[in-house]
């Protein structure tokens, strides 16, 4: 984006769709049904985990900064209901999430080596400590860049005393099984953002996870649907009761307007697939490239023989 286009977008944010005077060039009304209402209250999925491992791809509903400034300043003076609409959204998005986390579970559960409820509980110990580290460690570099010294060092200091912990309850989980058991990796799913943490990943790699776009980009999500439900809800309840909210085909709304868990399976499979078959080009444009070079190199070696023949002949 230039520097002109980012201007464009902060006056649009400000100003609205008349900041030139002219509100009759966009043929969309933020109230359009094929504007994104949750994109407009700033809780899109699909804008919040752009460009991030679980990207689900642009929105199927408009997003324009223009039209949020409009809805922004219209909202002062009427109630749009568009929160109950947004919280429905994230309800629908975390529910596919959730089962997706569940699905991950199973997997490991499935694949990974049964613990007895002692060193599970050993187990869990260690991961929890590696977390709160990770957490920790995030923010402390947060802070650092932020140019707040003092508190980022007060948190290196509770990480330090969070890492001793760590070591002693890796010793007792160390010494409570097999060693052979112990080097296999046990991994664990994040209940945020249902990604693999590994009980040996060092502090560097739960930090980097922890402080992570999509990771964060996931709790924005939750905590922003937490509030929804606890203004929102109650709100969309009394509605129903009084008949005065319109009842929708949530089952026919949902599967055409949003993106949840199933579809992150499905397109992190489209990206496996394009990967390998770029990888596959690649390979096989080397393997072109090598012939191509042996056969040119055979070609030089036989024009040499040839040419020393000839000057044989001559003598």
């Amino acid at each position: 984006m230039t520097a002109t286009d980012q201007m464009r977008a902060m006056l649009d944010q400000l100003m609205g769709t008349s900041r030139n005077g002219d509100g009759t060039r966009y043929a969309l009304k933020f109230s359009d049904a094929k504007v994104c209402k949750s994109f407009l209250l700033g809780c899109c999925p699909h804008e919040i985990l752009a460009s991030t491992r679980m990207d689900l791809g642009e929105c199927p509903k408009v997003h324009d900064l223009a039209l949020r400034a409009d809805y922004e300043n219209a909202s002062k003076n009427k109630d749009y209901y568009y929160d109950i609409e947004a919280m429905e959204h994230l309800q629908a998005f975390i529910a596919d999430c959730d089962r997706r986390t569940e699905a991950a579970k199973k997997r490991l559960s499935e694949t990974q080596e049964e613990l007895t409820a002692e060193v599970a509980e050993k187990a869990n110990a260690v991961h929890a400590l590696a977390e709160e580290i990770g957490k920790k460690l995030a923010k402390a570099e947060a802070l650092g860049e932020a140019g707040q010294v003092e508190e980022s060092m007060e948190l290196m200091t509770e990480i330090e005393e969070l890492r001793a912990k760590k070591s002693k309850a890796e010793q007792e989980y160390r010494s409570s099984m097999p060693a052979s058991t112990y080097q296999q990796q046990k991994l664990r799913v994040c209940e945020v953002c249902s990604a693999y943490l590994g009980i040996h990943d060092n502090d560097i790699r739960l930090a980097d996870h922890f402080g992570g776009k999509l990771h964060l980009g996931f709790m924005a999500i939750r905590e922003k649907l937490t509030e929804l439900e606890k203004t929102a809800g109650p709100r969309k309840a009394e509605l129903r009761r009084t008949g005065s909210y319109r009842d929708r085909d949530e089952d026919r709304y949902k599967s055409r307007y949003y993106v949840g868990g199933r579809e992150l399976d499905r397109r992190s499979r489209v990206h496996r697939s394009r990967s390998r078959e770029r990888r596959h080009k690649s390979s096989s444009s080397r393997r072109v490239s090598r012939s191509r070079s042996r056969s040119r190199s055979r070609s030089r070696h036989s024009s040499k023989r040839r040419s020393h023949s000839r000057e044989r002949d001559r003598y």
